[in-house]
């Protein structure tokens, strides 16, 4: 299930032209399921109007001390403690140092006064602002109470000023609450989880390279998945044309060998590593400096390929870590991969029909480790990443156990 669905997250609007951000992100939380009362500041509503909040979220909005919602919640101190979380979005630079001081003069600082929920706030302001010291102070203070800060972004500014401030991103918001609400509820809270996603590129000279068809798509849910479960997730990614997932540690990668310093680095303290990174399993022996070049008369170039080392065998030794593969293959699927969960040293592995899942946006899987086999029925990679992180979690927590 999806860890927004059922959930109910007061969203605080603060006066910020970024304002018009929030909407979008009201609205994505509302499509998940979430119920969502909004509480705009007096500020607030010079930007966006309370009726644009209340069409997209089906819930009355919130502006006064005085005002209830329709379902009866009463007040300021039962909206707070009725909340599974509190989002603070955009939070300017004098809405944040009166919740540092402890404030309760309007209804989102009582709100925040009263609720016992995890809180969420996404700074947003002019870059001087955000730099000065009094407002990093103040950030500072609200992080030692167990606040989640998110970052602003960088760039160009309203004011035509460019610099650290900006909102971020509907995408990121969404992510960082998923991330907050897991660290809370998820069955993975506690635990470090690596992923590695993508294929390898090695390169042949500076503009060519042997790859494969990999679209990393599925590595990249599972990192989601995995934070929404409440894991600290690092992804480890070859090349892609994909955007990592918020609120996650993303080290991105080119070859093989690149690939496997990053995720010997990455795992060490981690509880599961799930690799699902399409590695190559050759590299050209050496890779020239210049282009190579189509000369008149040649009928082509001949290449010598030596051997990609198998960077999963090489975490065996980790007995404390549980070790999941895939095994994409083209024929004896079910044989291939019971003998590479064996001569890995896997704890589970995750067999597909290689031509029907690389590359494309739906896989069907059979799950293999020493118990036996459970076949899972096609489905879009989003939905398959959350149905596998289910099976993974439900087989580490035996193994555990053991």
């Amino acid at each position: 299930m999806d860890i927004l669905s059922g959930k109910r997250i007061v969203l605080g609007v603060c006066g910020s032209i970024a304002a018009y951000k929030v909407a979008q992100f009201a609205r994505d939380l509302a499509l998940a399921g979430v119920q969502v009362d909004v509480i705009l500041t007096e500020a607030a509503e010079r930007f966006v109007g309370a009726a644009t909040f209340q069409a997209l979220t089906g819930r009355p909005v919130l502006t006064s001390m005085w005002a209830l919602p329709e379902d009866g919640v009463v007040g300021h101190v039962a909206l707070g403690t009725s909340a599974d979380a509190v989002v603070v979005a955009p939070a300017t630079a004098n809405t944040i140092a009166r919740i540092a001081a402890g404030l309760s003069d309007d209804l989102l600082t009582t709100t925040l006064l009263a609720t016992r929920a995890p809180v969420l706030l996404a700074p947003a302001m002019n870059p001087q602002m955000y730099a000065h010291p009094a407002t990093q102070t103040n950030l500072a203070t609200l992080r030692a109470r167990g606040y989640t800060i998110v970052e602003p972004g960088e760039g160009r500014m309203a004011e035509h000023v460019s610099g650290k401030g900006r909102l971020p991103e509907p995408f990121t918001l969404a992510g960082e609450l998923r991330a907050l609400l897991g660290r809370v509820h998820g069955p993975l809270r506690g635990r470090r989880v690596v992923v590695s996603a993508g294929g390898t590129r090695e390169p042949i000279d500076p503009v060519r390279y042997v790859g494969n068809r990999a679209s990393g798509q599925m590595g990249y849910e599972l990192a989601a998945q995995a934070r929404d479960l409440g894991a600290a997730v690092t992804l480890v990614s070859g090349p892609t044309a994909l955007v990592a997932p918020a609120a996650i540690t993303t080290v991105q990668v080119e070859t093989a060998l690149e690939m496997r310093e990053a995720l010997h680095a990455a795992v060490a303290g981690a509880d599961i590593l799930i690799m699902n990174a399409a590695v190559a399993d050759f590299r050209p022996e050496a890779a020239t400096e210049h282009k190579i070049k189509k000369q008149p008369g040649t009928t082509g170039i001949t290449l010598t390929l030596v051997t990609n080392p198998d960077i999963i065998a090489g975490f065996a030794g980790h007995h404390d870590l549980f070790k999941v593969g895939f095994a994409a293959e083209t024929d004896d699927l079910l044989a291939n991969a019971q003998a590479k969960l064996a001569r890995k040293g896997l704890d589970l592995i995750v067999a597909n029909d290689a031509v029907a899942s690389i590359g494309q946006p739906s896989i069907a899987m059979t799950l293999i480790d020493r118990d036996g086999m459970t076949s899972l029925a096609r489905q879009p990679k989003a939905a398959a990443a959350a149905t596998l992180l289910t099976e993974i979690v439900a087989r580490y927590v035996r193994w555990k156990s053991r």
